[in-house]
């Protein structure tokens, strides 16, 4: 199952894993959040790195830059992000290979 990455479903992340642990039923996210409340695992934008971005952004404006004038940005980094405790629940065995190119693995 894949869980999209809007605020409606991550301020519902811990009932969610709740329910992947219920129904044993694996799990990829679009945020770490997700992972890090219980969930399985997530390959996506690292939030806190776009708040930081935006606030630069805010800084600009607040400065006297036109927000027409400010490019628009896109995230170019992806993360991996792995519960092994959740896998372990799931009785899943995650590949080394897989292991190994995780940014983080939460055991």
């Amino acid at each position: 199952m894949i869980v999209l990455q809007t605020s409606m479903l991550l301020s519902e992340r811990r009932k969610i894993a709740g329910l992947e642990a219920a129904t044993r039923l694996p799990i990829i996210y679009g945020y770490r959040e997700h992972v890090v409340d219980g969930g399985l695992i997530s390959y996506g934008v690292d939030l806190r790195d776009c708040f930081r971005r935006s606030a630069v952004y805010v800084i600009k404006i607040l400065n006297g830059t036109a927000p027409g004038d400010l490019p628009v940005e896109f995230p170019t980094k992806l993360e991996l992000v792995i519960n092994l405790k959740t896998a372990k629940a799931l009785g899943l065995a995650i590949p080394s290979t897989l292991l190994a190119r995780a940014d983080e693995v939460i055991e």
